[in-house]
Order: C-alpha cells, then sequence, then structure tokens
C-alpha cells in the first residue's frame, strides 16, 4: 500500500483551488461524493460546490479528521486500481458505484464521515460553500431560511394592530 500512498500522496500538495485537498484527493472525494447525490433533474454534489464545502471545513471545523480523510482517500484509490486498473474519477458511473458501495459494506469510518459531510455541504446554508445557489432548498421547495439572528416570525402578527 505504500506504493499506493506515493501515487496519490505525489501530487497532493498540488492543490490547485483548494484548500486541503490536493488536485488527486479532490477528484477521488468529488466520485465518492457524486455517487451520493448524484445529478438527476438537479445538480450533483460537486456541481452544488459539496466539495468547497467539504475542503474548507478540513482546514476550519473539521481539522481533526485530516487524517482520517487522507487514510481514506488512498483506500479508495488503492481498491479502485485493485478493481479496475484506474483511478476512481476515471471509472464508468457503474464501477465508481461499485467502489463506493463495496467502501459502505465496510462500514468504513471514512465512508460515513463523507456521507455526513456531503449531505451536510448539499443540504446546508450555501454560505459555507455548499448547496450552491440553494440548489437544494429550491429542489424541496423550500424558501431560503432567513438569516441567524433576524427574526423568524412576524410579530406584528397579533399584537392587535
Amino acid at each position: 500500500m505504500g506504493g499506493v500512498a506515493v501515487a496519490i500522496g505525489c501530487t497532493a500538495h498540488k492543490r490547485g483551488n483548494w484548500d486541503f485537498l490536493g488536485d488527486d484527493e479532490a477528484r477521488t472525494l468529488g466520485a465518492i461524493c457524486d455517487q451520493i447525490v448524484p445529478a438527476d433533474d438537479f445538480p450533483s454534489a460537486t456541481q452544488a460546490g459539496v466539495l468547497t464545502y467539504i475542503d474548507r471545513q478540513l482546514v476550519r471545523h473539521y481539522r481533526r479528521h485530516q487524517d482520517v480523510y487522507r487514510e481514506g482517500l488512498v483506500q479508495a484509490h488503492a481498491m479502485s486500481m485493485k478493481r479496475f486498473g484506474q483511478e476512481l474519477a476515471a471509472l464508468s458511473r457503474q464501477q465508481q458505484f461499485e467502489v463506493v458501495s463495496a467502501m459502505e459494506g465496510e462500514e468504513s469510518r471514512f465512508f460515513e464521515m463523507v456521507r455526513r459531510h456531503t449531505l451536510e455541504g448539499y443540504y446546508g446554508s450555501p454560505r459555507h460553500g455548499g448547496n450552491r445557489d440553494a440548489v437544494s432548498w429550491r429542489m424541496l421547495g423550500l424558501a431560503e431560511p432567513p438569516l441567524l439572528g433576524r427574526a423568524q416570525y412576524d410579530l406584528r402578527k397579533g399584537s392587535g394592530e
């Protein structure tokens, strides 16, 4: 597995537009996230900015999860190479599904974390980098919630006005 770590780790420092992820890691993570929330009539996880959300959180609130992500991405890469001889992002959707399903079946701490963070990024506030253009809220038919700190109720109702 050391060779795999070297293969994915060599470019991990090429950050491109990422705060934590390397370009190869971002492609691998994107393939996993898009299996969790695939595109249909609405954008996929990556199209909705979930990678930006996760990447930002990994240098802020989820800093403690950095090692789990690094190790999990190396393992996902190794599993993809072993099964199909290509990196996860280069596989067909069906092949990606097989690899991601195998990861889920192993009850991987990494996979459970990615699933949770993907859903947070997809359905959470756009101000954190995910849910680009409030796409998931529109999908659910929800109005954008008010900003934090603003009254959520019309205080004039029932006040005798």
